[in-house]
């Protein structure tokens, strides 16, 4: 699972390896749920239309949520149970597919005893995870909000994420696309979306500790409101 991820926000990097504009929107360094940051769709959101950038908040919404605190749980997706599950069945049924870039992904590792925080990457280049998207309205303001959501996999046997998160957990890692694939996962039918669902090879991805930065000692406070860019964010 994957509640923190580096977005790729530089005009250039998104235009090279997703061949998409850069949406016009504040985006935060790294993000964690009910955060703003770019994801990929299809243009118009029709067929073989091309690719084109958005700004919405990481954790998907349904139409049916009353606010957007929901999106703090629904930032991870289970590929297996998506046509199911409440949250996300709407948005698989309609084959919102869609993109998320990001530099790096962070996962905590527990082999020393303790959550150490990890960077996960590409050997080369930014990385496009698939995800799912809507457009949630708010009930009290009629605002349209885009929201999305990674799609993971199970990776108990995976050389690599098999290392994350607690020895206990089942082990999960987003789904990460072969460049590739941008265009096929995004125009693809509800049939061949399963083909898509598959774990990234290991020896294609690199990484490394890398903790946050330590914080003052400070009285607990409560988790920062949906879109607030300038809240700390929650430790693992």
């Amino acid at each position: 699972m994957c509640s923190n991820y580096k977005p790729v926000t530089l005009e250039d990097r998104l235009l090279a390896h997703f061949g998409v504009v850069r949406p016009d929107d504040e985006t935060p360094v790294e993000t964690w749920p009910g955060y703003r940051a770019p994801f990929i769709v299809r243009a118009d959101d029709k067929e073989a239309a091309g690719r084109e950038a958005m700004a919405g908040q990481y954790g998907l919404l349904p139409h049916w949520s009353k606010d957007m605190l929901l999106g703090r749980k629904t930032y991870n997706c289970r590929s297996e149970t998506a046509a199911e599950k409440p949250s996300f069945r709407e948005a698989w049924r309609k084959r919102r597919w869609c993109i998320i870039p990001a530099e790096e992904l962070y996962e905590p590792c527990w082999e020393t005893g303790k959550a150490v925080r990890w960077a996960i990457r590409p050997v080369s280049g930014p990385m496009g995870v698939a995800g799912l998207w809507g457009m949630w309205i708010d009930p009290k303001t009629g605002e349209r909000v885009p929201t999305y959501t990674m799609l993971t996999v199970n990776a108990d046997d995976h050389a690599l994420y098999r290392r994350f998160h607690r020895p206990e957990d089942e082990k999960r890692m987003p789904v990460i696309l072969h460049p590739a694939d941008f265009d096929a996962w995004l125009n693809c039918s509800v049939e061949a979306a399963p083909s898509f669902m598959k774990q990234f090879p290991a020896e294609l991805l690199e990484a490394e500790p890398k903790p946050l930065a330590p914080r003052a000692k400070a009285k607990p406070r409560p988790l920062p409101e949906a879109g607030n860019l300038d809240a700390e964010p929650p430790l693992f």
